[in-house]
């Protein structure tokens, strides 16, 4: 059947066949396929469901409705209707998670740093691009390669570092804003929506996230692991204090 190239895919090529879509695979990928298969059997179906590998070793996944996020934002994310669905699909997925128990042999993108015991699996990724909408509705997640054993925080942290967003002043101009978004106003929507941490929590949260980015990039990215070191390439480590400082500003206005 024929191969159409999808849109996105920084870290992985995509293509898709069929009814399905075609990625990279890896020693991961039996991990991650276990932890769609019980999100979509506990009712999480904003998660593409797994089909196996192909004779080519790529792993399949059925193919989902929608257009994924880039720059400048689709209007209804930068509403407090669209934080919300992002908010609501997040508190969903780890409602649905929190009974995961992941296989005796289980193996994470991120290697042995990523296979101690967590209360929660963080999606690793969780930004505009990776999310599906069909018009004014969100309809899916995309790309769990990166899901680890993590805190619940650390997912609504990422959510509130890409969606809110605090990226700084060039991220607020590249995402479509008019005008200077009013940041806190969008993160405690993010906070209230999801309905477990105030925003000063995930503000802290934040800052310990980019702390951990900056540390995973210089060690793993320096080391040539990828895709950390495709970051590292592309001048992650400086985008990443740029943001780290900026949101250290912005909490002392």
């Amino acid at each position: 059947m024929k191969e159409i190239p999808l849109r996105g895919g920084l870290v992985s090529s995509s293509v898709k066949v069929g009814n399905t879509v075609r990625r990279n695979a890896g020693p991961w990928t039996p991990t991650v396929h276990a932890l769609l298969e019980h999100l979509r059997a506990h009712g999480f179906d904003f998660a593409p469901k797994p089909l196996g590998m192909d004779e080519k070793g790529r792993e399949i996944l059925g193919y989902m409705e929608g257009a994924s996020v880039h720059r400048p934002w689709i209007a209804v994310l930068k509403s407090d209707d669209g934080l919300r669905q992002v908010a609501r699909m997040v508190r969903k997925y780890h409602d649905a998670v929190a009974s995961f128990v992941p296989p005796a042999d289980a193996q994470w993108r991120i290697g042995k740093a990523g296979t101690g015991p967590a209360p929660s699996i963080r999606h690793g990724d969780l930004g505009p691009w990776n999310t599906l909408w069909k018009g004014d509705r969100l309809t899916g997640l995309l790309d769990w390669d990166l899901a680890e054993p993590a805190e619940r925080i650390v997912d609504v942290a990422q959510m509130a570092w890409y969606f809110v967003p605090l990226r700084g002043e060039i991220g607020w101009e590249e995402a479509g804003f008019e005008k200077r978004p009013d940041f806190r106003h969008r993160l405690e929507v993010l906070c209230e929506e999801y309905g477990e941490f105030s925003p000063a929590e995930v503000l802290a949260a934040v800052l310990e996230l980019q702390s951990l980015d900056l540390k995973r990039t210089k060690q793993l990215g320096g080391g040539g692991m990828y895709p950390w070191s495709l970051f590292w390439d592309r001048g992650g480590m400086q985008l990443l204090r740029d943001e780290h400082a900026w949101l250290k500003s912005f909490l002392s206005e």
